[in-house]
């Protein structure tokens, strides 16, 4: 089968890595895979992995970007893909618009994936014109069956997948462990309690810094880690947490570490990770991370990092918003012996990749 992945730009977020790493999936199947974006830094990764990256600016929100209709019709006449998914909305409309004026014959099955609560208006509804329509978890299959005119049956809940041999029965190695704590020495000996996830005031890092000053009141031997970098525009609220970290009185209790490529090591390193988000997430990558890695999640209860909890770790939930529980719970599981945490097979990536591929069948065949 002939994939073409159609998404904004390839820089860091959990839609990034998650169509890097479908495209290798596909390329060990022996499917030839394509990846059409604006680029960024994983875009090498994705060549380096068997796949095709075509370079095309298809991630403005702007009407400039319908001038890229013309050499998309191309690109899909030339490449004669089986099925097209498109995981964003302004590629949608770019593909949308482009297949209109392609013959039916050699028009492509259309795949989308809502990977989150799209805001409701007809630049939103694109992604309910596919063939057939992913949902990346339960609360985002109800949220679109509410909002989107999409037929039940051409609705298919796939959770993302995490390379779980990539995270279980490992041992955090050393040589990076004496290099993290030459650069950070602030902690050594301590218990890390890390927060995943890109600088964005939604994301709860303020949530987090109230609640470390809550734990190392109790637990001055904890040290948390924010670990996540700020993307263009994004510079000035990681100012406002520096600021609000200095006024609590953790500037040396909590380190932001950027943007990272170990996180490998870094779930092993941590003692609880954290995902306090504002509003509820459509998946939560993070927090399967982290559970396969064997390390306890704290999340408060709603989105799909609940439901992934709720599957796999129900200790870690918390009432949304309450910081006060949320340090609560942290300073318990760092009391009690580590937990045996098992991640069920829906969250795996070969699990997500079985799926994906049916629903691609189903889309060629209808």
């Amino acid at each position: 089968m002939r994939v073409l992945q159609a998404l904004p730009a390839l820089h860091s977020g959990g839609v990034e890595r998650g169509t890097v790493e479908f495209a290798a999936e596909l390329v060990k199947r022996g499917h030839e895979s394509f990846v059409v974006s604006n680029g960024g830094p994983m875009a090498e990764q994705v060549r380096g992995q068997g796949s095709t990256h075509i370079h095309m600016p298809i991630h403005r929100k702007s009407p400039s970007s319908f001038g890229q209709v013309l050499p998309m019709r191309k690109l899909l006449r030339d490449l004669k893909p089986d099925v097209v998914h498109i995981r964003s909305r302004m590629p949608a409309w770019i593909i949308h618009l482009a297949l209109k004026t392609l013959p039916e014959a050699q028009r492509p099955a259309i795949v989308s994936s809502f990977h989150g609560m799209y805001s409701v208006n007809p630049y939103s509804a694109v992604m309910a014109r596919a063939d057939q329509v992913i949902a990346v978890s339960n609360c985002v299959k109800d949220y679109v069956l509410e909002h989107f005119p999409v037929a039940e049956e051409k609705l298919t809940v796939i959770q993302r997948g995490v390379d779980i041999a990539a995270f279980r029965d490992r041992a955090i190695n050393e040589q990076w462990l004496q290099h993290i704590l030459g650069r950070f020495p602030q902690l050594a000996g301590k218990k890390i309690i890390m927060m995943p996830g890109r600088i964005s005031r939604w994301k709860g890092q303020l949530h987090f810094l109230e609640a470390m000053s809550r734990i190392t009141r109790q637990r001055p031997d904890c040290h948390g880690i924010i670990v996540g970098g700020a993307e263009p525009g994004k510079e000035r609220f990681l100012q406002e947490l520096e600021k609000e970290r200095s006024r609590l009185g953790l500037t040396d209790k909590v380190t932001f570490l950027g943007q990272r490529n170990d996180m490998n090591n870094l779930y092993l390193l941590a003692d609880v990770v954290c995902h306090m988000s504002t509003k509820p997430e459509p998946f939560g990558r993070t927090v399967t991370e982290a559970l396969a890695s064997g390390t306890p999640v704290v999340a408060y209860n709603r989105g799909g990092a609940a439901e992934t909890l709720q599957a796999c770790f129900r200790d870690g939930l918390v009432s949304p918003d309450d910081t006060g529980a949320f340090a609560s719970t942290v300073l318990h599981l760092l009391q009690v012996p580590s937990p045996d945490i098992i991640v069920p097979r829906q969250f795996w990536l070969e699990s997500q990749t079985e799926r994906t591929l049916e629903v691609y069948t189903k889309a060629v065949s209808s």
